[in-house]
């Protein structure tokens, strides 16, 4: 496979750094941080993006967007992680919004699609069950009323429900049959009870109470609701592997920054054989991440299997982001765990991707 970035994805990197260089400044996170009453998304931000044509880089042109694919879009996550940009890109762009474009009818993209593209609209996917972390086996239950669903149940960590206009909601429908609905989040019924993760992301709690949907909230059929489902988790763990890999190359460059110009006993702690090593350490587990990260997006968009790929991916996010994240922290010292120096927020998000992704004993 050919690792290099096409011309469209060298773009598109170079303008997501330039946006979310510019606008992703402590401060400004310290800042989204602190305000009780917000939602933890930079909606400026969003906007901008949604200005610069880059909400769509994974939408069909059919559907508003530039249908550049999964590897322009995790180029986009990439800086994103960088940056620590506090934005739904992967619920609302890697989870929701592509699955829609996959296996949602001409009248839902065409409804629900552009909104996305121009950044008026967040859509999200809630993957997990209270001790579950297989999206197809889920408990939430849907069964058939007249033409349309009842739903109850609950899943948790939910990102970004409260400002989306739909929820994508895996539900058994008994007998081994899966359905993905489209969930109102404010339809009787539903109640959402929100969380603060690790790195201060907004995360709900969402309990289904005899929600009542119509057959044009099903997406797609029940005959290929496992399809959908994989698809979806497929994506959503390789998209998040392309955060945590942003998240841990910036860890690792203030790292060596850092190592450069902190001087011990007369000398810089980098030139100490410990602190060398455990950077050069940090550095084989980033190359890891990289390659495993990109075989699993060139496999999907070439429409090959990618379980094991995508697994892989997951792995060495949560196995190595966690060590990248703990070395830039240790090598930082005492100053790493002061929240007013902008480190330990790559710790913060690496554990929270992990986290979300189940961790590498899990997987």
């Amino acid at each position: 496979m050919n690792f290099s970035d096409s011309e469209e994805q060298d773009a598109i990197r170079e303008l997501s750094r330039q946006i979310l260089g510019d606008a992703c400044k402590h401060e400004r996170l310290a800042e989204l941080e602190r305000d009780p009453a917000g939602d933890g998304i930079d909606h400026e931000l969003w906007q901008a993006l949604a200005e610069a044509h880059l909400l769509g880089v994974d939408i069909a042109e059919a559907d508003g967007g530039s249908g550049y694919g999964l590897g322009a879009l995790c180029a986009l996550l990439e800086e994103a992680g960088k940056t620590l940009a506090p934005l739904p890109l992967v619920p609302c762009l890697a989870s929701a919004a592509a699955t829609l474009g996959k296996f949602g009818n001409a009248a839902q993209r065409e409804r629900w699609l552009p909104g996305v593209v121009a950044g008026e609209i967040f859509w999200t996917a809630g993957l997990q069950e209270l001790g579950r972390f297989d999206p197809a086996r889920p408990q939430t239950r849907a069964r058939a009323d007249g033409e349309g669903w009842i739903l109850d149940g609950e899943k948790v960590c939910v990102p970004c429900a409260g400002a989306a206009a739909r929820i994508l909601v895996p539900a058994s429908l008994g007998e081994g049959r899966v359905g993905v609905f489209l969930v109102d989040p404010g339809a009787p019924g539903v109640d959402l009870a929100q969380g603060i993760a690790n790195n201060h992301e907004r995360q709900f709690q969402l309990t289904l109470e005899g929600v009542a949907l119509s057959a044009d909230d099903l997406l797609g059929d029940p005959g290929n609701a496992m399809e959908i489902i994989g698809w979806m988790a497929d994506r959503t763990q390789t998209a998040l592997a392309a955060v945590q890999f942003g998240v841990c190359q910036t860890a690792l460059q203030k790292t060596a920054e850092y190592a450069a110009e902190r001087k011990q006993f007369g000398r810089p702690i980098g030139t100490f054989q410990a602190v060398t090593m455990r950077i050069a350490d940090a550095f084989v587990d980033l190359e890891c991440m990289k390659s495993t990260l990109w075989q699993a997006i060139w496999r999907i968009e070439e429409g090959l299997p990618c379980g094991a790929e995508s697994a892989a991916a997951k792995w060495w996010a949560c196995r190595g982001g966690s060590r990248v994240a703990h070395t830039a922290m240790h090598v930082h010292g005492g100053i790493g765990a002061d929240i007013d120096y902008p480190i330990h927020r790559h710790l913060l998000w690496a554990q929270q991707i992990g986290l979300t992704l189940g961790g590498a004993g899990e997987q």
